[in-house]
C-alpha cells in the first residue's frame, strides 16, 4: 500500500487522506463510513479546478502541485484556473531547437538514481521509478521483505484517460515519462548544464509520470508542437506540467511549442 492510499474496490478500504480532507468528491461527502468511488491522495476540486468527469478522480491539478509531490495529472478546465494556466505558460522564454550532437541518455546521470540531491524524494533509499509507481500507482504491492520495489499497482494513465493493472512480470506496459524529454532539454540548452542540474532534471518528480509505455514510446523526445496525451481532458494540464519544468530549470522551449501549449488553456 502507498502513501496511505487506498480505493474502494479492492476491499472496500477508504484513503487516509480522502477521510481528512472533508471535500466534496463526486457528490458524496466524505467521511468516516463513506462509500468512496475511487478516491486518491488529491482531488482536483481542491485546487478549484473542476476537472470533471472519471479522471478527477485520479490525480491533483498541476496548479495545486507546483513540485509535482502529489498523485496524477487531473484536468483544468475551469476559466479562472485555464486563465491562470495561461499566464503560467506566457512566462516560458522561447529560443529555437539546437542540434542533438553529443546527447546521450548517460548525461543526465544513470537511470533512476536515487542520489540526484536537490530534488524531492531523493536519497530515501528507493530508485526513482519505484519512487514514482509508489507516488501514482493504487493498491501498490511491494515485493516480499521490501518497501520499495513495486511488483504490482493499479496506475490511471492521464495520457490515454485509461486504468492499468500492471505487474512487474510485464514492466514495459508502465514507463516514466519525461514530461520536458531529456533529448529535448539537451537541444534546448541542457547540454551546457552542470551534470547536477542534468541529474536533478532526470529524476525530479515534476518531470516526472508514469504512463503507458506504448504512449510513451510514441512521444518520443517531441515537445508539445509534435505531441500532446491522446486523452484531450488533461491537455492543458500536461502543457501546465512542462511549463513547470521548464521556468523551474529555466529552460526555454520553441515558440511553436509555446504557442500550442497556450491554445490548450483556452483562447
Amino acid at each position: 500500500m502507498s502513501h496511505g492510499d487506498v480505493s474502494q474496490g479492492r476491499g472496500g478500504r477508504v484513503s487516509r487522506r480522502c477521510l481528512t480532507s472533508g471535500v466534496l468528491y463526486a457528490g458524496v461527502v466524505l467521511g468516516v463510513g463513506a462509500v468512496l468511488a475511487g478516491c486518491t491522495g488529491e482531488l482536483s476540486g481542491e485546487s478549484g479546478s473542476s476537472g470533471g468527469g472519471m479522471s478527477a478522480r485520479y490525480g491533483t491539478s498541476p496548479l495545486a502541485d507546483p513540485d509535482g509531490t502529489k498523485p496524477g495529472l487531473a484536468p483544468i478546465s475551469a476559466e479562472k484556473d485555464e486563465a491562470t494556466a495561461r499566464a503560467l505558460i506566457s512566462k516560458v522564454t522561447t529560443k529555437g531547437r539546437g542540434p542533438k550532437t553529443g546527447y546521450d541518455r548517460d548525461e543526465f546521470g544513470y537511470a533512476w538514481m536515487d542520489t540526484a540531491d536537490g530534488v524531492p524524494l531523493s536519497r530515501n533509499g528507493c530508485d526513482t521509478r519505484n519512487d514514482l509507481l509508489k507516488l501514482h500507482g493504487q493498491n501498490v504491492e511491494f515485493r516480499t521483505g521490501s518497501d520499495c520495489i513495486v511488483v504490482s499497482m493499479d496506475l490511471y494513465d492521464p495520457y490515454t484517460g485509461k486504468d492499468i493493472a500492471w505487474k512487474k512480470a510485464k514492466a514495459t506496459e508502465v514507463q516514466i515519462d519525461h514530461v520536458v524529454p531529456l533529448s529535448y532539454a539537451w537541444q534546448m540548452g541542457a547540454a551546457r548544464w552542470s551534470k547536477e542540474k542534468r541529474r536533478q532534471l532526470a529524476n525530479d518528480v515534476l518531470n516526472l509520470l508514469p504512463v503507458s509505455g506504448s504512449t510513451n514510446s510514441a512521444k518520443r523526445d517531441s515537445g508539445p508542437a509534435s505531441w500532446l496525451p491522446p486523452n484531450k481532458a488533461v491537455r492543458c494540464s500536461y502543457a501546465v506540467r512542462f511549463a513547470q519544468v521548464a521556468e523551474k530549470y529555466e529552460l526555454p522551449v520553441t515558440a511553436p511549442d509555446k504557442d500550442v501549449m497556450l491554445k490548450q488553456c483556452g483562447d
